[in-house]
This record gives C-alpha cells, structure tokens and sequence, in this order.
C-alpha cells in the first residue's frame, strides 16, 4: 500500500494541471482499492458548500454541476463532522441525499474522507462500491493517509486558479495564504518568480515577447543538446558496453520526436515562453511511464525528465536583457529566495518580498529590513510556477499574502498603505527627540541591527544608541571565518558610527536556523542543540578570535558593551567572563591599550528567567531575547507557519515569566531591557514600561512608533494596565484590550503595527 500511494503521489505531483491530477487521483484509487466509484468534492471559498471536481464511476456530464451543502446528503455529512464515514448501506442513513443526474442509485457501499489542512476543511474524498460492505480499516487508512497528502496539492491548485470553477458565483474571491513575518509593511504589486537553476517544476509561467523567437530559442535548445549526447556517446564508446550505450540514442531519437519537441513548440505557440511549454511537455511524456506497473518502464519516466533538464539548461544560458519583462511594481516572489536574487532586482522596481522557506532571521528577512521592504517568509503552500505576473498584496505585519486580490481588500490596503507613509512622516521629527514619559521620565530606546546600512538610518532617526548587534551576519556571508582584523575592522566601524552613544556587540550566535556553509551543524533538533554560547565556549579559539577583535575595535571609543546569547546556566556565564578576561590580558600584555567594557546576558532561555537575579549579580545588565524567550516557553517554533498562529507575545505566560525577569534583574540592581520583537510593537511595549524595564531596543521601523508611545503613557498608566491585563486569560484579549488604549490615547495609527 505504501509503494501505492507514494506511485499515486508521484503522478499527481507530475500532472500537467489541476485537473488532470484529480483524475489521477480518481483513476487510480478506484484501481488500486477495486471500488465501483471514486469521487472528488472540493469547497467552494467563502461557502458552505462541495462541488463535484472529479469522478470516475459516476455520470460525468455532473462534473462541476453537483452542488451540495454542508447540511445535506453524506458528502456534507463528512464536511460537517470533518470525519471518516464508513456505511454499509448507505441509502438507509437519515442524511442519504439522492442526486439523480448523477447515476449514483446502484451503490451501497459508502466511505468518505475529509480533506483537511490547517485545520480548514478542503473537501470530501468519496469511494462507493455496488454491494453491501464495510469497507475495512486497510481501506480508511490508505484513503485518510492519501487525503492528507492530496491536501497541499489541492490548496496550490485553488491558489494558482487552477481550479476557477470553485470559485464560480462564489460570495469571496479573495485568496489568502499566511506564511512568517519577515519585514513589517504592506506591499502590492505583481509577483516576479524567482527560480533555482535547471529547476523544471519550478519554472513559472510567462508570455513570450516573440513567440517565433521563443521557438527558435527552443529548437537551437534541442540542436545543441542532441549534439552534446552524441558527443558524450563517442566518449564513452570504449568505456561503456554497446547495450549502455543504447541509452544515448534513445536519448537522442526521444529528441527528435513530436511527443516531446512538437507538443514544446505547440506550446510556445500557445502562449508560453519556453522554459514553461518544456515543462509542461516534460510533465506529461513522464507522466505516461510513472503509471506503468512495471519497474522498469517507471524508470523511463526519470529518463524524460533528465532531458527536460538539459534542454532548460540551455534556454537558461540563451541570452535575454537583463530585467525584460519586469513589471514596474515587483514582489520576489520564489521558493528559497536569496540575497543575490534580491540584489539583482532594481530597487526602485522592489515592493516586496515572498519566500517559501526562510525566517525572520533569514538573510533574505534582515536585507528586506534594512531596505524598508515588507517581507512574508515560510509561505510553504505557495504555488510558485503559477503566480509569475499576477498581483499580489504582501501584509509583512501579519504574514499574510492575498493572491489577485479582489476590490475590497485592495481598496483597504491601499488606505493602510498611505496611512503608513502619513503615518512615518508625522512621526519623522518625534524619533529624532529622546523619549520622555509625560512625567518626565527618560527611557532610553535604541535600536537592534545587523547591516551598517541599519546604522546609519537608525541615527538619522535618532536612536540612543544600538542595544543589539547580530555580529554573525560578517560570519554567514563568509566561505569561512573572519580573522581578527577583519573583524576588528567591521567592529570599529560599527563603533564609530554610532560613538559616543553606546553599542551591545552580541557575540557569535550561531545554530538553529543560522548556519554557516563552512561550520555545518547537523542535528535533529537543532533549536534545542548547539547554538549559541553552548559552540563558541566549546570552540574558545573562535570565542577568544572575537571578544579580541571587539576589544582592539573599541580602544580610544569606548562605546562598546558585549552580550552574550543563549545563556541557560551560571556556569556559562562564568565561563565566558573568564575568556573575556584571558582575551584582555593577551591584549594588554601585547601593548594594546584595550579596557574589559560592560558585559551583559541575554535572557531568552527559560531556564534563565528562574535564575535571573543570580546571573544579573554577575554582569552589568540583562536584555530579554524575546523572538527565542516566547519559543521556548510556548513550545512553538516561530518560524514555522503551520503553528504561527499559537506563537503569542501576549500569552499571560510570557508576560508573568518577563515580570520575574525584571524583579530579579532589578533585585541584583542591574538594569533589563528587551532587545527582541516585542519591544517594537507599540502595543507590548506599553507593558514592557509597566513592567519597569528600563530600555528598549527596537527595529529601526519601530523607532518612532515606540517613542511616541512612551511620550503618551506614564510608567503608572502603564502600571495599571498591565495590572488589568494579567486577569485576562486569552492573549486575544489582551491585545484587543491594549488596542483600545492606545485609541483611546490618541495613538490609534499604531494599531495597526502590532503583531500577535
């Protein structure tokens, strides 16, 4: 059954388009569990009710004319319940719905399976056989595993309009995906798919400029590739044996025949450009062998597609002009975005940016920051291929992307857009000033960083300095570690750029999802691994590289303060304050006039929150990690889309777990502050200054918003507040709860900066 199904998946995934997949799926379950019918019903959006997709045993003149509500029949039954129902005589069940366009009169024997993902019911996966039986438990199993597997099919196929008729007189054409946040701000624009090379399932559709030119491009293609085997035949001619070397012409007469080259030119002819129309064709001359039963025949299957990668990587290398095509208002839109693709985009084309994997800590995440982009990372259900050149509307503040949005929701943005531009200019001359609480208090708020590029806009906007540097970005875009000078001299123009207001040099944060090319790390659990402190205190020679080159950076400035990550026992931090001195011995012995500067813990492991007044006893502050604090102690990996909606800043935990922070930090008196996300949303940070922290080191985007909540609430207004909000049990509440303050303070233009 496994070797069934993985066979099943496998052509589904293959299939040229949506439709012809679903009758893959109806084809080949019918065959493999020897049933009399096997249908699809999928939702139609914003409705209560199943449309008959795809069907193999019933009438197919009822194909997409079958409609049937939740609170009929049994396929609604199903999609009521969203659970498994096996009947043995399905016409003496109370909810049994005849359907008579649909022949559907002679079978008895009754199983459907609801098709579920993210907890939101796709549709009704339905078998029906003539006798009387109960289909058994091998039968539920195979058909719920299937489900489960079709479901991210099915939601690429309604995201890529692959399946219109679904949406047809539907109340809400608006199609959503969520994925992570990755850079605050909303975008629209038209997506731009970015595509690894070679990549054939990858390719997204476009429209050619020339569709002659594009068929030539294509057969110049085929030429060159035919010529390349019959040069690799020669070659291996007194290597291999004859019947090996058979392969090279099959490999060359495949070339040359319609059912590959014709159906490509067909296809360009059609309306594609070349790299798709290759695709499709190859799709379906795999898909053709992927059904046999023999082993052998499958194998050719593989064989086909080899081809359709040598040919794409000759039309990737055929010569195009360099942003041909690109639509003025662009969103990068690709699987596993990188740097370099977002470097070769003009920037006064780039609105924003969405990628399949990565995180707010990706490369990808911090550029898209520096540059003010809104960014959505993690949209795992993207269909890539499909969504080149359709419009596209990127909310980086809550990870979710509209596809082809409808005129509700793009009126609606478009209005969040121009508040956020009237927004940031009525706020551009309050970052500049110190934050000052109406009673007079000042609370320092600087800001985190990773790029120089952060720097030098975070101090036109009037920071008090930077309470965060990610010092590992100079070790990610490296091939191997910096030495010390190059360090040194990337830590000195930090220093100097922002002198004489301080910096905190975070040291060498490594592991989980920040890996270095040249430092793998492979474990099964990499969040709960070696990250952080836990490998420079196992590799002092890298520890020691770092905290001198720091040292050396700030000699004559003496701006700097260190920070160490990932801190979850005392020892650790004894440890790392034991080669901070050894470093600065080395360098005083060495002639350099280098001072040990303040040195400071992070606070993001729970652990260390119950351990808070001891560990502050032994440094001169603590910052609360916020982003890996709430992880951890909600077991939600924030960087995962499938539970991003369970990971809240606001969950009464969190927030009486920061309470004993502080009244440990303060109990050693050393001061706290939060370096994470949280303290950039206006919102939390009203609690944040409840709490008695005192600093706030925030996103340079949230400068401004931060100071200008300060500057409307007093320590005790916030006191209050918070006082009231610990009663509340659901984070939801909570939020709305600190919403309504902020309207009520006259900040009501900040609301929509908060997050979760």
């Amino acid at each position: 059954m496994l070797d069934l199904l993985q066979r099943i998946i496998q052509e589904v995934n293959s299939a040229a388009d949506h439709g012809r997949a679903l009758e893959i799926i109806v084809r080949r379950v019918k065959r493999v569990l020897h049933v009399d019918v096997c249908s699809v019903f999928l939702v139609r959006p914003g409705t209560s009710e199943l449309l008959l997709m795809a069907t193999d045993g019933l009438n197919p003149e009822c194909l997409f004319n079958v409609r049937i509500d939740f609170n009929e029949g049994l396929v609604g039954l199903v999609a009521q319940r969203a659970e498994p129902i096996n009947l043995e005589d399905a016409p003496r069940h109370p909810r049994y719905k005849y359907f008579p366009q649909t022949g559907e009169e002679r079978y008895r024997a009754f199983l459907g399976i609801p098709i579920v993902q993210h907890r939101k019911l796709l549709g009704v996966l339905v078998v029906q056989q003539r006798e009387q039986r109960r289909f058994d438990d091998e039968h539920t199993a195979f058909l719920i595993t299937l489900a489960a597997q079709l479901a991210g099919t099915i939601i690429h196929a309604e995201l890529s309009g692959g399946m219109d008729a679904l949406r047809l007189g539907s109340d809400d054409s608006d199609l959503s995906i969520r994925g992570v946040e990755g850079a605050p701000g909303v975008a629209i624009g038209t997506a731009w798919v970015a595509y690894p090379s070679a990549n054939l399932s990858a390719v997204p559709d476009r429209v050619p400029a020339d569709i002659k030119a594009e068929v030539r491009l294509f057969q110049d293609a085929v030429q060159s590739v035919q010529t390349e085997l019959l040069r690799l035949k020669e070659r291996m001619g007194r290597i291999l044996p004859a019947e090996e070397r058979a392969l090279f012409d099959a490999y060359i007469m495949i070339l040359g025949s319609d059912a590959l080259t014709q159906r490509t030119v067909e296809g360009i002819r059609a309306g594609k450009w070349a790299p798709a129309a290759l695709r499709d064709s190859i799709a379906e001359n795999a898909s053709v062998f992927d059904e046999m039963d023999d082993a052998y025949l499958r194998e050719r299957g593989e064989d086909i597609r080899d081809l359709g990668r040598r040919l794409l990587m000759y039309l990737e290398k055929t010569p195009r002009q360099s942003g041909e095509g690109q639509p003025s208002k662009l969103v990068l839109v690709g699987e596993n975005v990188s740097v370099a693709e977002l470097a070769d985009i003009d920037p006064d084309r780039l609105m924003g940016v969405i990628s399949g994997r990565g995180s707010a800590s990706s490369h990808v995440a911090i550029l898209a920051r520096a540059l003010e982009i809104p960014a959505v990372m993690g949209a795992v259900d993207l269909p890539y291929g499909r969504l080149d050149g359709r419009e596209v509307i990127v909310d980086g503040y809550t990870g979710r992307i509209y596809l082809e949005p409808g005129a509700q929701i793009r009126v609606e943005y478009e209005r969040l857009q121009r508040e956020e531009k009237e927004l940031s200019e009525g706020l551009a001359e309050r970052a500049a000033k110190p934050a000052f609480t109406p009673d007079g208090e000042r609370v320092p708020v600087y800001v985190n960083s990773g790029l120089l590029a952060d720097i030098n806009v975070a101090f036109m906007a009037g920071s008090d300095g930077v309470g965060l540097y990610r010092t590992e970005f100079p070790f990610m875009v490296r091939d191997r570690f910096p030495g010390e000078q190059e360090q040194t001299r990337i830590y000195r123009q930090v220093l100097e750029s922002v002198a004489p207001r301080p910096v905190t040099l975070r040291t060498l944060d490594v592991g989980g999802d920040k890996t270095l090319p040249y430092f793998p790390i492979e474990e099964d659990n990499p969040f709960l691994g070696w990250r952080g402190i836990r490998i420079t205190l196992d590799h002092p020679e890298i520890f020691l590289t770092q905290v001198r080159a720091m040292l050396r950076a700030n000699v004559g400035l003496n701006n700097l303060k260190v920070m160490f990550p990932m801190i979850s026992a005392v020892s650790e931090v004894d440890e790392a304050l034991a080669l901070v001195r050894q470093a600065w011995s080395e360098l005083v012995e060495e002639g350099v006039e280098a001072v040990i500067p303040e040195m400071g813990v992070m606070i993001e492991v729970p652990s260390a929150v119950y351990m808070a007044q001891t560990i502050a006893s032994r440094v001169a502050f603590v910052s609360v990690g916020t982003n890996d604090l709430v992880q951890y102690l909600l077991a939600v990996d924030r960087n995962n889309a499938q539970v991003a909606d369970l990971y809240r800043t606001m969950h009464p935990a969190v927030l009486r777990a920061l309470i004993d922070v502080v009244h440990g930090a303060h109990a050693a008196k050393r001061t706290v502050g939060v370096c994470g996300e949280m303290a950039s949303d206006p919102a939390s940070a009203i609690l944040l200054l409840g709490m008695g922290m005192d600093n706030l080191s925030v996103t340079v985007s949230g400068l401004s918003r931060v100071k200008w909540m300060i500057s409307s609430f007093t320590r005790a207004r916030s006191a209050e507040i918070l006082e009231s909000v610990l009663k509340l049990e659901d984070p939801v509440m909570i939020r709305e709860t600190l919403n309504r303050e902020l309207v009520r303070a006259g900040l009501g233009g900040l609301v929509r900066a908060g997050k979760r």
